[in-house]
């Protein structure tokens, strides 16, 4: 298991997960969320091909509309 920080919570995500299985894990819409991984923007398009890797830091921010 991987150590990885996300929404400065300290989590576990499998070895070989994605981006996109931390967003899914959070049970968001990686359509609708922004997602910052040590500091740095990962475009949408990278989330299925980018590793996360041990001690990383995340930060998921999920658009919210409404008047």
């Amino acid at each position: 298991m991987l150590n990885i920080t996300v929404n400065g919570k300290a989590l576990e995500a499998p070895e070989g997960a994605s981006v996109t299985d931390v967003v899914l894990s959070l049970k968001a819409d990686p359509a609708k969320v922004v997602v910052e991984r040590n500091r740095e923007i990962v475009p949408k398009d990278a989330f299925g091909t980018t590793p996360v890797a041990d001690g990383d830091e995340i930060e998921v921010i999920q658009f919210v509309g409404g008047g």
